[in-house]
């Protein structure tokens, strides 16, 4: 390529360009004494006001869920696709076993009384950790090692269906849910990915 194709090379306007924000700016001397540039008090929040603007526009309207879904954190039940449900239709809370706690009622009641969710629906699953140990084996483990005894239960379980019912109750006993008249209880079978209905 020729010097008249290639055309120069630039001078120093071009290989130096204004930063189009450069308005914006003030320089001030940081810890070190080297300048630095900082925007300017009037230019950083017109800057954060558009940001906000343009979150408006892209972030998705806010979800409107009918069911809250207590399940168990095990990876192997993919809550949606087992309930046929979109993303935004339900709300799901996970612990270890899907129990009923007293943290799964606080979210259970912000669920109902923030969000607007009418129905509840409780999953667990054969093959479970929870059914493989005792909430006294497992406390005496973490208490030989540590010193401190656990002040919260793990409620372990030896019959998953069993326990979906037991869990049934608990909501049904809180004074803190005001929709209680919609909750359905299932046990997922890990083996043949069928999900059952507790009766």
């Amino acid at each position: 390529m020729t010097d008249a194709e290639w055309g120069g090379p630039p001078d120093h306007q071009d290989a130096l360009p204004e930063p189009a924000q450069a308005a914006g700016w003030e320089w001030e001397l940081d810890a070190n004494g080297v300048p630095v540039q900082n925007q300017s008090t009037t230019a950083s929040a017109a800057r954060g006001r558009r940001l906000r603007s343009d979150m408006r526009r892209t972030l998705p309207p806010r979800p409107a869920p009918h069911a809250a879904v207590i399940a168990c954190m095990d990876s192997r039940l993919k809550i949606f696709e087992l309930l046929g449900l979109g993303d935004e239709e339900a709300q799901v809370i996970r612990n270890a076993g899907g129990v009923v706690t007293d943290d799964v009622i606080r979210s259970l009641a912000v669920s109902q009384r923030l969000l607007g969710t009418t129905e509840i629906i409780l999953i667990h699953h054969t093959d479970c950790g929870l059914q493989k140990i005792t909430d006294e084996e497992f406390t005496r483990e973490i208490e030989e090692e540590t010193g401190i005894r656990p002040p919260w239960a793990v409620q372990a379980f030896t019959d998953a269906a069993r326990d979906v019912r037991e869990s049934i109750r608990r909501i049904k006993a809180s004074p803190f849910l005001p929709r209680t008249d919609k909750i359905r209880g299932f046990v997922f079978d890990v083996t043949t990915g069928k999900l059952d209905k507790v009766h």
